[in-house]
C-alpha cells in the first residue's frame, strides 16, 4: 500500500491532553485541574466527531513525568500517539522507552515568562537524539519570542510544531512581528503550525477574527501539508467558551475547502505523528 493510499479516510487531532486532580503536579505551575479528564473520555469524544487518531500533549503542570499519558496510550496505542516533556539531561535510553511507548516529539510549554532553554548547550545532546529519531519538537510560547526560541532549533535541523497559531499579541493579530516571523519560517519546510485554540489569541470572538485572517496567510506562506489541526480539548481555563465539537465546527468554517482539511487532518498529521 502506497503512503498515500494508506492515509486515506484518516481524521486525526493533533491536541488534546488528560490528565487527574490526584497526580504529582510541577513546582511552579501556572494551573491547577479542579476535575479529571480520562482516556475514555477523550476517545469517546473523538468517535462522536468521527475522529480516527489523536495525539495527547503532556500538560504543564504534570511536567516531565509522563506515566499518565503513556499509560492512557497503552489503552489504545494504535489509535493515539503522544508529545512528552522532558529534562534536558534525559538519556537515550529514556527516549527510546517513550518511544516505545507511542510518543514522538517533546514540547517545551514556554509561556508565561517561562526562561527560555539553552538548545544550544544543555539540551544539545538530548535534542541530537530527538533528532535521530525522527521526532519532533513542539513549541508553546508567545510570538513575539519566537524568532529567539525556533532559531536554534531551525539551525540543528529540528522539525518544530508550534502551538496555537503561534499565539500572537491579540492586540496586534497577524501584524505581530513575532507572527510575520513564523510565516518566513515556511520556507525552511521544517515548522508546522497547529490551527488549534483560536481562544487562546484574543478570547472566542477576537480569537475567531484573528484565525480567520492568519489563515489565508499561513496557507500562502506555509501550506497545507505544513498545517496542523487540534481540538485542544479539554480547552484548559477556556472550558465555558468551547466544547470539542464547536472546536470542530470552527476549523470548518475556518478552513472550508474539503481538499485542504482532508490534506491538514490526514496526510500531513499522520506522516508527522506516524500514524501512515
Amino acid at each position: 500500500m502506497s503512503k498515500a493510499a494508506s492515509t486515506t479516510g484518516l481524521r486525526i487531532d493533533t491536541h488534546a491532553h488528560v490528565f487527574a486532580r490526584g497526580l504529582p503536579m510541577a513546582d511552579g505551575r501556572r494551573y491547577t485541574p479542579a476535575y479529571d479528564i480520562t482516556v475514555d473520555e477523550y476517545l469517546a469524544r473523538l468517535d462522536a466527531q468521527g475522529m480516527s487518531h489523536g495525539v495527547l500533549v503532556q500538560p504543564s503542570f504534570l511536567g516531565s513525568d509522563n506515566s499518565y499519558m503513556l499509560q492512557a496510550i497503552a489503552r489504545a496505542p494504535d489509535r493515539l500517539r503522544g508529545i512528552a516533556m522532558v529534562e534536558p539531561d534525559l538519556g537515550e535510553q529514556a527516549l527510546l522507552a517513550l518511544q516505545q511507548g507511542g510518543v514522538v516529539g517533546v514540547r517545551f510549554n514556554l509561556v508565561g515568562g517561562a526562561p527560555l532553554p539553552d538548545f544550544k548547550g544543555a539540551w544539545r545532546d538530548t535534542l541530537r537524539h530527538i533528532a535521530q529519531l525522527g521526532w519532533q519538537v513542539e513549541i508553546h510560547r508567545e510570538a513575539v519570542d519566537l524568532p529567539q526560541v525556533l532559531e536554534p532549533l531551525l539551525e540543528l535541523g529540528m522539525k518544530v510544531v508550534v502551538d496555537h497559531f503561534g499565539r500572537v499579541d491579540p492586540a496586534l493579530g497577524v501584524d505581530d512581528p513575532g507572527f510575520r516571523y513564523l510565516l518566513s519560517t515556511g520556507a525552511s519546510r521544517l515548522v508546522w503550525v497547529k490551527l488549534s485554540a483560536q481562544y487562546r489569541n484574543g478570547g472566542s470572538e477576537g480569537g475567531a477574527h484573528f484565525a480567520r485572517q492568519a489563515w489565508p496567510l499561513l496557507r500562502q506562506h506555509l501550506g497545507p501539508e505544513r498545517l496542523l489541526w487540534g481540538s485542544d480539548w479539554p480547552h484548559t481555563q477556556h472550558e465555558s467558551m468551547t466544547d470539542y465539537a464547536d472546536s470542530w465546527r470552527r476549523f470548518e468554517d475556518l478552513v472550508s475547502d474539503e481538499q485542504d482539511r482532508r490534506l491538514i487532518t490526514g496526510k500531513t498529521a499522520a506522516q508527522l505523528f506516524d500514524f501512515a
